[in-house]
């Protein structure tokens, strides 16, 4: 089964064509800049790579062609006809608290996503435009879609309810979501496989860790508590948003600063976090860089919070959970900035959490035990892999 993994955003589409049988990622590419005046275009597979080049692309219909047409190229595509895209999955992001496992799309799916457009105004309307894209181009081909919230569906009442008036739960569906769901459910399963355990038996917390960043806690393969809430806003400190704050923050910013809605939603969103804090960038990269050769000042305490608050909800989901199995790093991050897992990791020892300093500098691909081999809780970084993850789901639902 060869599958279409499409990740649309509001001007872009982020796709892979992904052989499930052998798991090889046969073509990939982004086209973004979607309705802009130039837009730019990415396909690369094995043999061939076409650099960002521009073009004009009106829409997610003639991008989602651009896409099919270059998996078609006599010279440079992967497949000799469009019968042979047998399924498409699409990553989407809200369905509310209708859907706690990936679907077959339906009117009725869409339909969900339409009411939910509140919740997710960024997003639900992207996906939207993603599944009619593919009903224009392939009419005959299945979708099937997989939402970032539908992991977190198994918390209790109790991790997602906020203290708030319980109309505003009742009536307005005002609760904690979460989201990466895809990417906790992926690397917690991956992990369980490497360790030769069943997942059942384990307690884990996964830290999927990029530009946005989430932390979740699962006990026996299912998420029991996250830090994303209502909305990704809120939880660990990212690159540009400030997790959680005072919520009078706020209003305070409005009342005292003359700054109106929109304003204040900007900098808690696009200008905090760790950009906000050292006031130089937002790459975890670039903030290595101004620490490690530079000894930036500001640098170095964005980064300090960044890494105490993570440690902190370790030690929250440890209590909640009543102990810890596995301590998973993942995303861009997670995966490759050995010095904030060595630092987070640190004066963990009570929490059985013992950090191999040699592995954890170790620079690979592949799934890592970072732990030292007297740690009680196994450290691993596992890469993360959503749109496998997402090709797996879909084949799961059509078979």
């Amino acid at each position: 089964m060869k599958i279409l993994v499409l990740n649309c955003g509001s001007s872009s589409i982020k796709y892979q064509f992904i052989d499930i049988e052998t798991r090889n990622v046969m073509a990939e590419g982004i086209a973004e800049k979607i309705g802009e005046e130039s837009a730019l275009f990415t396909y690369k597979s094995e043999k061939y790579t076409v650099k960002k080049r521009q073009m004009e692309i009106e829409n997610h219909e003639q991008g989602l062609q651009l896409i099919i047409d270059s998996l078609l190229d006599s010279q440079n595509g992967v497949i000799a006809d469009k019968s042979e895209i047998d399924a498409v999955g699409h990553r989407l992001v809200h369905a509310g608290e209708n859907y706690s496992d990936a679907v077959v799309i339906t009117d009725h799916v869409i339909e969900v996503m339409r009411e939910c457009v509140s919740l997710a105004p960024l997003h639900n309307p992207a996906n939207l435009k993603g599944i009619a894209a593919v009903t224009a181009n392939m009419p005959e081909v299945p979708q099937c879609g997989v939402f970032d919230t539908a992991f977190h569906q198994t918390m209790p009442l109790y991790a997602y309810l906020y203290p708030l008036p319980m109309e505003f739960y009742k009536v307005h569906k005002i609760r904690r979501y979460g989201f990466h769901g895809t990417s906790h459910k992926y690397v917690s399963m991956q992990a369980a496989e490497f360790l030769g355990k069943n997942i059942e038996d384990l307690k884990m917390i996964t830290c999927h860790l990029g530009n946005g960043a989430s932390i979740t806690a699962i006990d026996g393969g299912k998420s029991v508590d996250t830090s994303m809430g209502l909305t990704p806003l809120e939880g660990l400190m990212m690159g540009t948003r400030c997790g959680d704050i005072d919520p009078a923050i706020p209003i305070h910013m409005q009342q005292n600063l003359g700054l109106g809605v929109d304003e204040v939603n900007g900098i808690l969103n696009k200008k905090s976090g760790m950009l906000g804090l050292s006031e130089v960038s937002n790459d975890m990269r670039e903030i290595e860089d101004q620490i490690l050769k530079y000894d930036n000042p500001n640098a170095k305490v964005a980064f300090d919070v960044y890494c105490y608050r993570i440690k902190k909800y370790i030690g929250a989901y440890f209590a909640g959970m009543n102990g810890l199995d596995v301590l998973i790093f993942t995303g861009g991050v997670g995966e490759n900035m050995p010095i904030m897992r060595e630092k987070v990791c640190a004066d963990m020892e009570a929490l059985g959490i013992k950090l191999n300093l040699e592995a954890n500098a170790k620079f690979t691909g592949d799934i890592e035990l970072l732990s030292e081999p007297d740690s009680h809780v196994k450290v691993l970084k596992v890469p993360t892999n959503e749109e496998l993850m997402i090709a797996l789901e879909t084949q799961r639902l059509l078979s």
